[in-house]
């Protein structure tokens, strides 16, 4: 009907566009009022979103995103069909909101046996929606507006928008390649003590470590975690400590929790990953640690949002747990095995990089390995692409025209950093093994054209 409807006439005209000036005003009114809250302005990007769609679009071979595609251990997967199939109704119904009782018990029982310290599952333990609900609930639960928290670069993607949402401010300091070398290790990449001294503060709330580190797979030693450390304590800061990779760390490193450094337990807050150490990223299974006056903080929001997480799954991660305990350090327990198991993977990845004339840096721990790629920069017509970074341009250029996808590191800088990162690209090597053979085909056939 309303198609029908003719105005006749100047004056009506005039009427008519009067009437839809004032419909705009009211909706842009109303619609303002509806805005992205100014909290979260600027963290409406993300990488994985862009990436993600991307691949699906593209359908390259994926070695950008974080997770294995070959199966989970059997028993951890067994465990959560038991869990759902039990004769037990409550199995399948909520559980204890800070964690399913049976998973803070052993969670607390390994964590005690590594830190030589009597953790309390009830108080001292908490369960979250993965890793990324327990970084989430820290930041919420202990930034004040204008509190500065120091995040090493490069950091994983969202420590930024979770500190900026909470009101916090985010200082950095960069990890940077201390070698000229062709061979670069992961512990060639180190922070400047100085540089890192100079950001603490009376407004300092405390620092943001990830080790094993993503990207770059270094695993902080015991004299950069003192140096830390010793700093916390003279600035009365708090560490949140990301030991999400912690099992994943090659010979003859070794992981150190700086939670069990000289009064160092009672001003951190670590965090773990059920995804990472069972490769089973889609469970969203994560913890934290600490002493109970801290996970206070996290309880608050965590009983505010989230709740309680999903109980059979918290069931299958405690068998699997058990299981692991009794069989902890020995070659078949998944702690052990996971990183034996990776590092052909990883070795194999270094050398067809090198091959193609990328540089790789090898790294101590985790599964991704961060490559230089600008001796191929003739081959890729990084004009095609928008992006301001190149290593953006990069990686969505090899995605779209060669079939292979990886991740730009930029995007784990700050701004004023994201130079930094533009000359790498990051690749995920916990893979099938056929998998990286055919990306290693897929590079070498593109190098030869």
């Amino acid at each position: 009907m309303l198609a029908k409807i003719c105005v006749f006439g100047a004056s009506s005209k005039v009427s008519v566009s009067l009437f839809t000036l004032r419909n705009i005003r009211i909706y842009s009114a109303v619609m303002s009022k509806f805005d992205l809250p100014d909290r979260l302005k600027g963290n409406d990007k993300s990488v994985w979103v862009e990436y993600i769609q991307l691949a699906l679009k593209y359908k390259p071979l994926n070695l950008g995103q974080g997770f294995p595609d070959f199966h989970a251990p059997e028993n951890v997967t067994k465990a959560l069909v038991a869990a759902t199939a039990s004769d037990n109704p409550l199995l399948n119904q909520y559980t204890r909101g800070f964690g399913h009782p049976r998973l803070v018990h052993v969670i607390a029982r390994l964590y005690s046996k590594l830190l030589n310290y009597d953790l309390d599952p009830n108080n001292e333990v908490i369960v979250t929606n993965g890793a990324y609900e327990a970084l989430y609930a820290t930041l919420q639960g202990h930034t004040n507006p204008d509190d500065e928290w120091i995040i090493i670069e490069p950091f994983f993607d969202c420590y930024v928008p979770m500190v900026k949402s909470a009101g916090g401010i985010p200082r950095f300091i960069a990890l940077k390649p201390k070698s000229t070398n062709a061979s670069l290790s992961s512990a060639d990449w180190v922070f400047d003590r100085q540089e890192l001294e100079s950001l603490f503060n009376e407004k300092t709330k405390g620092i943001i470590i990830n080790t094993p580190h993503n990207p770059v797979g270094k695993v902080f030693t015991l004299d950069e975690l003192q140096f830390i450390a010793n700093l916390t304590k003279k600035w009365n800061t708090l560490v949140v400590s990301d030991e999400v990779y912690e099992w994943i760390v090659y010979e003859p490193y070794k992981h150190i929790r700086i939670a069990t450094l000289p009064d160092m337990y009672e001003r951190t807050i670590t965090i773990g990953s059920a995804g990472k150490t069972f490769s089973v990223t889609g469970w969203k299974i994560g913890w934290a640690y600490g002493p109970a006056n801290l996970l206070h903080n996290l309880q608050v929001i965590h009983q505010n949002t989230v709740y309680t997480c999903n109980t059979p799954v918290q069931e299958a991660v405690a068998v699997g747990f058990e299981q692991e305990l009794e069989r902890f350090g020995q070659p078949d327990c998944y702690f052990v095995s996971l990183a034996k198991q990776l590092e052909p993977k990883r070795d194999y990845m270094a050398k067809f990089l090198n091959n193609v004339g990328m540089r790789p840096t090898i790294p101590e721990g985790g599964y991704f390995m961060i490559a230089n790629w600008t001796a191929l920069k003739d081959k890729v017509r990084l004009e095609e692409e928008t992006d301001e970074n190149r290593d953006y341009r990069f990686t969505k250029w090899m995605t779209k025209n060669i079939g292979l996808q990886g991740i730009p590191p930029s995007a784990f800088y700050s701004h004023e950093h994201k130079h930094l990162g533009e000359d790498n690209v990051r690749y995920c090597f916990i893979k099938k093994d056929e998998n990286l053979k055919k990306a290693a085909e897929i590079l070498l056939k593109w190098k030869s054209q």
